[in-house]
């Protein structure tokens, strides 16, 4: 598996899963029309954040991530990030090569933490890598997010010192 830069070149590769797993409403509290190049302009961020894939040895894309700083300002010291696994290629390591690419690159660029605002609670797959990885669970907002069957759950807010 090779994690590197994406460019716009991958959106096309990107897209069919990111739009299924938005419109889906399960994992991200993004919205759920959001539209391809609504999508693209929150998904593929500037500098100095970063987007990148995770490719297979064929090229195709198995997931991508982004990475940047949580806030600005005085807050800037802390670093985020979002991931997309292509559900066709789950199970095959990508989510965690893309978490670990984005906490090197946080350390690399000099971010002393990173958090994640808003991981649904539902999202065991999700929360289990993330504490396998160092995270906690800082605290959770009752009823954050509207899950489309089991209604109102938990969006939870994980750290990681670095």
């Amino acid at each position: 598996m090779l994690i590197r830069n994406a460019t716009a070149d991958d959106w096309p590769a990107i897209w069919p899963f990111f739009h299924q797993i938005v419109a889906a409403g399960e994992t991200f509290p993004y919205p759920l029309d959001l539209d391809e190049e609504q999508g693209r302009a929150m998904w593929l961020v500037p500098d100095p954040g970063r987007t990148v894939v995770a490719t297979d040895g064929t090229g195709a894309v198995l997931g991508t991530a982004n990475m940047y700083a949580n806030r600005s300002g005085n807050g800037s010291h802390i670093a985020s990030a979002s991931y997309m696994v292509d559900p066709r290629h789950q199970g095959r390591g990508a989510g965690r090569a893309l978490c670990a690419d984005s906490l090197a690159w946080a350390r690399a660029a000099g971010f002393r933490a990173m958090v994640f605002n808003a991981v649904v609670e539902t999202n065991l797959h999700a929360v289990r890598l993330y504490e396998s990885l160092g995270f906690t669970v800082l605290g959770t907002v009752p009823g954050g997010f509207r899950h489309p069957e089991k209604g109102y759950v938990g969006l939870h807010m994980m750290h990681r010192p670095l």
